[in-house]
């Protein structure tokens, strides 16, 4: 059985189910808590793709490093057991919640391709289309006859490219969890995985997740909040969880890498333009100045000349980024919580602004002011976060999206074949997003993933060249 796509054909070797152990976990159930009830908008599951050299054939893998993959995953699922789980969707009144019963499994899939190993790791650009059949599908949710909605959470492929390496790729539904939930998971399984499953000889250096939902504090009442406004348009948004949409055609992804030596003259370039006119000192984070460059050139690729078309200029351009709140103080959950610990940032600014001398100065100002007010109050206007999502989904809107994050140190994920030639947020060629993790090969440095058509993306990246060129002339 194959499928045909971009003329790579991947051959499907195998389909099953993997499940904990049996017998160890009890049937458990976890209430969603309010971080996590703003993911039923996210249409599209969370991609995340691993790559890896084994420079052996086909068989040698389905002998060798299959059995143990699955293997320790099982024993990885009795600990991290929501992604095995279900999501739970009964009628209105009753609430949603994420359940598992003995015998509940993953979906894993086991496939070969033909496609060029080289060229997939590598930073240079590429059809979107080409990782696309590496990805595993979520199985479509079931429908009982009371009415209630049972969605599978999680599903994994391991594709085989035969005498050069494989990938290992997730899509999951962020109602699961979110990144350090995800990554968590990963580093378990490889750690398992490295000890071909003999939990004795690792115990003690593994990370255990933390259920403890009953921790999550709420002190302004946001879990109603957001239930009643979800009551209306639930069974909407199930109807297209899970449906893809043709959004690919002429787009190409590739990756920006940043080393140390560029992020610390872009800090120094933004610190002493922001002397020169505006006042206050700026906590000038590699984060804070990467997307304000990212964002900056991003939007700089829309226009077909140097200034903005006059009607637009009044136009508000949006930036959201995510941010882990697991150790403020107003949570103090522990840093193996496992569910969606993440508050909402969004950066408004006129395009004008962005577009003019100084964008990418002003963009890092904006930024930093958010990620302050963030420190200060993390919960702010959280009541309205989800209104202000519907109406930045709205057509029209210009609107980037942060996925990932340098913290999650996605290369130190070592299954016992080294750490990943690359590892990648699928999905942004979905989402309007860009990605951002650790660099494999630079230390300090920060990987930046883009997926843009053909035309421009091309102009992406000679803009943003020429930002870093102005740095280093400046500097």
């Amino acid at each position: 059985m194959a499928r045909e796509f971009n003329h790579h054909p991947v051959t499907i070797i195998e389909r099953c189910q993997v499940s904990p152990p049996p017998g160890l976990l009890p049937s458990t159930t976890l209430p969603l808590t309010f971080f996590d009830l703003p993911w039923f908008y996210c249409y599209h599951p969370v991609q995340r793709i691993f790559f890896y050299e084994f420079p052996y054939p086909t068989h040698h893998f389905l002998q060798t490093a299959l059995p143990t993959l699955k293997h320790s995953l099982s024993l990885t699922l009795q600990h991290f057991f929501p992604f095995a789980s279900n999501l739970i969707v009964p009628p209105h009144p009753h609430v949603p919640y994420i359940r598992y019963q003995d015998g509940d499994s993953l979906s894993f899939t086991v496939a070969e391709s033909t496609a060029d190993f080289t060229l997939l790791v590598s930073d240079s650009q590429q059809d979107v289309r080409d990782w696309h059949p590496l990805v595993p599908t979520l199985p479509s949710p079931l429908t009982m006859e009371d009415g209630t909605r049972v969605v599978p959470l999680m599903a994994i492929q391991v594709t085989v490219l035969p005498n050069s390496g494989f990938s290992i790729c997730l899509s999951f539904n962020h109602l699961a969890g979110d990144g350090k939930s995800l990554h968590l998971f990963m580093k378990y399984w490889a750690s398992v995985c490295k000890a071909r499953g003999d939990l004795a000889s690792i115990e003690g250096s593994l990370s255990l997740p933390s259920h403890e939902r009953d921790r999550v504090k709420d002190p302004k009442g946001l879990k109603l909040i957001y239930l009643r406004e979800l009551q209306h348009s639930l069974s909407e948004i199930m109807e297209f969880a899970g449906l893809v949409r043709d959004v690919y055609t002429n787009k190409v992804r590739t990756t920006l890498v940043l080393s140390r030596e560029h992020v610390e003259k872009l800090k120094k370039w933004v610190s002493l333009k922001c002397t020169s006119y505006a006042s206050g000192k700026l906590h000038l984070s590699t984060f804070v100045v990467t997307c304000s460059l990212v964002w900056v050139s991003m939007i700089k690729s829309e226009q077909s000349k140097g200034d903005c078309v006059a009607k637009d200029c009044d136009e508000l351009c949006y930036y959201i980024f995510l941010a882990d709140c697991r150790d403020f103080l107003e949570f103090s959950l522990p840093s193996t919580y496992f569910g969606n610990c993440l508050v909402s940032c969004i950066v408004a600014m006129k395009r004008s602004e962005l577009v003019g001398e100084h964008g990418v100065v002003e963009a890092a100002n904006a930024i930093e002011r958010s990620v302050r007010d963030l420190k200060s109050d993390a919960l702010r206007n959280a009541e309205n976060m989800m209104s202000y999502y519907r109406e930045l989904c709205k057509a029209g809107k210009s609107v980037l999206a942060t996925a990932g994050s340098p913290k999650l140190v996605v290369y130190e994920t070592d299954f016992g074949w080294g750490k990943p030639k690359k590892s990648e947020v699928v999905h942004i060629d979905s989402s309007g997003s860009v990605s951002l993790s650790d660099c494999r090969d630079k230390e300090g440095g920060i990987e930046v993933g883009v997926a843009l058509d053909r035309i421009r993306i091309n102009n992406f990246f000679k803009i943003l060249q020429e930002q870093l060129d102005n740095v280093v002339v400046s500097g």
